[in-house]
């Protein structure tokens, strides 16, 4: 028995060695070493990796160094390339995420359209580009992009659904910095349709925005398919994919779709959502039923009415956490039922919760009870509100986001006194 022990204690610290190892190469990198420099040491030291090593040497460089969330990021493509080829398979031969309809099989499936896309189509177009700039060939390239902006569905199934199960399993480094690649990738491809659509003569520019596209796209292929899907594989349950599997219509997919629904052998039966229904019998009130200072409802009734309104509400506790949100049938942001009980820091881009910190630090500290905020997108005029929510003794007890599409109202004039036909 104490061999056992002492083998484990063994195994421990040659772990945690190499963990300080991969760390230190890293932070090598960070203090401005060159890629080939610390390969070298790399592969001395460290030899094969999995994912689980990176996932916990990203999360460490976070917490343990304070390098802060973009600078990981900006660092990820580049130890990205020394882990190429050293990380160890860990992929099961004939799993169920190997199934048509398996959220890993779909993500898969996309990444060899994607791949299709930018390093058939896309490279083609941009290699005909530097030779004739012609607005035909700018065409090309601006199809190209507009196909490619469907990557926003496949991160945002990564972000929305994937990313939630993750953190319920304390995994939030390697989720940030990823959000952040994601953002920049569609950044890069909004930009690089700008250039184009604003074309002024210089290719070396559209030629390295193009090229910028393409190299950030395939790393994000090789950092799912080594890093994420592995490390999400090996911490989610089959119910947790099978939610994700049918939460992932909601988003949408990138360009193509699972052949077919994906059923898990064991077929089990559908676990339905549980209401939370008290029993306030003992107040008089029927089971099922919510009393409120001006009425009863049902719980149907209540969910309906929420879901009829024009709007798109949402809505975090004290601490917050996304308790709800309404589920029309024209929602104008996508939601999840994976974001429920996630911390609202966490459903949004790394770039942006600095906003979100702010607004909700002010509205605890009583500074400010409503914020608007009002964007174009494509043909809606979208108004954001946010109320901080209190009891009748003006305590904090959460804020309701509420979503509207005011370009129909916007677009009013003069007056409607009788009935439409």
């Amino acid at each position: 028995m104490s061999e056992l022990i002492n083998n484990r204690e063994h195994t421990a610290q040659e772990l945690t060695e190499r963990q300080r190892t991969l760390k230190e190469i890293i932070k090598e990198l960070h203090a401005g070493k060159s890629v080939e420099e610390v390969k070298a040491r790399f592969a001395e030291a460290v030899g094969g990796v999995s994912v689980a090593e990176i996932s916990a040497m990203e999360h460490a460089l976070m917490t343990e160094e304070g390098i802060p969330v973009s600078e990981v990021q900006r660092l990820c493509s580049v130890h990205t390339s020394i882990f190429k080829g050293s990380i160890e398979d860990i992929h099961r031969p004939s799993g169920p995420e190997e199934q048509p309809g398996h959220p890993v099989h779909t993500f898969k499936l996309e990444n060899r359209e994607i791949e299709r896309l930018v390093n058939f189509k896309l490279a083609l177009h941009a290699e005909q580009f530097q030779k004739d700039d012609s607005p035909k060939v700018i065409y090309k390239l601006l199809e190209d992009l507009s196909l490619l902006m469907d990557v926003d569905k496949h991160y945002s199934r990564k972000e929305n659904l994937v990313f939630p199960y993750l953190e319920r399993y304390g995994i939030f480094g390697p989720t940030k910095v990823m959000w952040g690649v994601d953002d920049g990738i569609r950044a890069a491809i909004k930009d690089a349709k700008k250039l184009l659509t604003e074309y002024n003569g210089d290719r070396d520019q559209i030629g390295k925005a193009l090229a910028h596209i393409m190299s950030e796209v395939n790393e994000m292929i090789f950092k799912e398919e080594n890093i994420l899907l592995p490390m999400a594989l090996s911490k989610l349950t089959e119910d947790e994919w099978l939610k994700i599997a049918r939460e992932s219509e909601e988003i949408g997919f990138c360009l193509t779709a699972p052949e077919r629904e994906w059923i898990p052998e064991r077929a089990e039966e559908p676990v339905e959502a549980l209401e939370q229904t008290e029993d306030t019998s003992t107040s008089g009130t029927p089971q099922g039923f919510i009393r409120f200072e001006t009425g009863i409802v049902s719980v149907q009734q209540l969910e309906l009415l929420l879901n009829h309104l024009p709007v798109d509400l949402t809505f975090i506790d004290e601490n917050d956490v996304v308790r709800y949100f309404s589920h029309g049938k024209e929602r104008i942001f996508a939601r999840t039922k994976a974001v429920i009980g996630r911390t609202v820091q966490n459903c949004h881009p790394p770039q942006s919760v600095h906003v979100v910190e702010k607004l909700l630090e002010d509205f605890k500290a009583g500074r400010k009870d409503v914020e608007d905020f009002w964007i174009p997108i494509k043909d809606k005029f979208v108004y954001i509100r946010y109320f901080a929510v209190r009891d009748s003794e003006g305590r904090y007890l959460g804020t309701l986001e509420f979503t509207q599409n005011i370009a129909p109202i916007r677009a009013l004039e003069g007056q409607k006194r009788i009935l439409s036909e």
